[in-house]
């Protein structure tokens, strides 16, 4: 089975671990101790910040969902350390430069089917034929077919060192045949593979979910989930408080000191928040006035003020969590200087999902203000907003972005928004230097040499102003109580598995 994309080469930074599977791993897979008795515990309630934005579709937004409920999984899965580990694939070994083989492990897929190579290859297929296409498969070309036995091979049409990284992402998930149409859509309920099946779906409100009892990691402890759909920060905070709910996601920090310190779980997570101008169209197509509006934003009462200091300073694209940037980074090139903006029109929009993002976009309305601009602001929810964000229909975007979510390596969220063939470019960005350097970093083999080459197209895209990176953020998750094993991670791709109880 052949597929092609059009973008750019592979990409892949994080390194790979190649051994059984690691302890610490955020996936919830079989090292989590499940039921093993076979009873059924109390279903777990949970509250999600972001309603479906594409009817659960497990190839956009809606893949993280579905992951984070314990729904659908890959071949792999990310440990603790950002490294590849084992899920349906127990096992891997590269074949030269272009192809891997992957052994299978024994699982079945919710609708009684076995897992089989050629399912497996069917459903990468459908992923990389999907609209919009997933990230993780961005630029790449790929060949998958069954080799015989319990194994898969994987080729690509160019060298990919870290392709069981990329498969990890969660828009790769391995759906069963009867989850695809004729029209190239997937329907993730009953057909995945994780240790919770999604039963029913009520719109953009609530989801059913009740546990798999043939997973191969084992029963889970809770019976089910019943997931609500709830973009209001505080609406979820009063959720947990008043006992309607056991884990409330996304809590706001203005509202985190009103919940028992024994509810609230802070993680240091990979989402950076940043200003994105619209360097395609209107005022900011003028770099000397994307360089006034960086000159305007005070990145530090950011994290202090609208944050409470649960988020650290922007300092670049990729942040704290990411740890071997500290010591790599470099200066911002090819700034242009600032001019005075003398009443410069601009539309800021931002989302309200995360309860944050408004109060920061308002704060960054008045810095601009002062600083010459006259902005509108504009606020919906994320599900109504995406579209017109990513066609440009905004001079500027707060937006909080998940810089490992898509398949665990930095370099492909430069390719994804700062390319010119990136599908989530709201910058609009078209540089050829910054292709040049992304490109570079993405042929990069050797693990240090690509994090170097990465950190030097973050600075050739920082030096474009095209993005203002604001604060890195530090997740709140409201836990009641009497729960346990909930699975915290700093990419945000986990929630619930297994060994998650109340």
């Amino acid at each position: 089975m052949r597929f092609r994309r059009r973008t750019r080469p592979a990409r892949l930074l994080l390194a790979l671990t190649l051994t059984p599977l690691l302890t610490g791993c955020f996936a919830s897979a079989g090292e989590e101790s499940g039921d093993a008795t076979g009873e059924r515990g109390p279903r777990l309630r949970v509250a999600l910040a972001f309603p479906p934005a594409e009817n659960l579709s497990p190839y956009g937004a809606d893949a993280t969902i579905l992951s984070r409920l314990g729904v659908t999984e890959g071949l792999t899965a990310l440990d603790a350390n950002g490294s590849a580990a084992p899920a349906l694939a127990r096992s891997w070994q590269r074949e030269g430069d272009r192809a891997w083989l992957f052994t299978l492990r024994e699982a079945t897929f919710q609708d009684g089917a076995a897992v089989t190579p050629a399912r497996v290859a069917a459903a990468l297929t459908h992923a990389t034929e999907a609209r919009p296409a997933p990230a993780a498969l961005s630029g790449v070309t790929l060949t998958a077919e069954p080799a015989g036995g319990d194994r898969l091979r994987v080729t690509t049409d160019s060298p990919d060192p870290v392709l069981p990284l990329r498969l990890a992402g969660p828009a790769l998930a391995v759906l069963s045949p009867k989850a695809y149409d004729t029209k190239g859509r997937a329907d993730p309920v009953g057909t995945a593979t994780g240790p919770f099946e999604l039963t029913k779906v009520t719109g953009a409100t609530a989801a059913t979910l009740d546990r798999f009892d043939d997973y191969w990691g084992g029963l889970a402890h809770a019976s089910g989930i019943d997931a609500r759909f709830i973009a209001d920060g505080t609406a979820r905070t009063n959720a947990l408080r008043t006992g309607q709910v056991d884990i409330a996601e996304a809590i706001p920090v203005a509202q985190a000191a009103t919940l028992d310190a024994a509810t609230r779980r802070e993680t240091a997570t990979t989402r950076t928040t940043g200003l994105q101008l619209n360097t395609s169209t209107g005022p900011f197509k003028d770099p000397k006035l994307r360089a006034a509006a960086r000159e305007a934003v005070d990145t530090a009462a950011l994290a202090k003020g609208v944050y409470e200091s649960h988020a650290d300073t922007g300092t670049g694209i990729y942040g704290p969590a990411v740890t071997w940037a500290a010591g790599k980074r470099e200066q911002p090139v090819g700034r242009a200087k600032p001019t005075a903006p003398h009443g410069t029109a601009i539309t800021l929009a931002t989302y309200d999902n995360r309860p944050e993002l408004p109060e920061v976009a308002q704060v960054l309305k008045q810095r601009l203000e002062k600083a010459g601009f006259a902005v509108e602001l504009e606020v919906r929810e994320y599900a109504r907003i995406e579209s017109d964000a990513l066609a440009g229909r905004f001079d500027a975007f707060v937006v909080a972005r998940n810089t490992l979510v898509d398949t665990g390596d930095p370099v492909a969220v430069l390719a994804s928004d700062y390319t010119c063939d990136g599908g989530y470019n709201l910058a609009l960005l078209c540089d050829k230097d910054v292709d040049r350097a992304v490109a570079k970093a993405e042929r990069t083999a050797d693990t240090s040499a690509r994090q170097s080459a990465a950190l030097a197209a973050e600075a050739g895209i920082l030096g474009t102003d095209a993005v203002v990176p604001l604060v890195h953020q530090r997740i709140v998750t409201g836990v009641g109580t009497s729960v346990e094993g909930v699975l915290l991670d700093p990419y945000e791709r986990t929630l619930v598995g297994t060994g998650t109880r109340r």
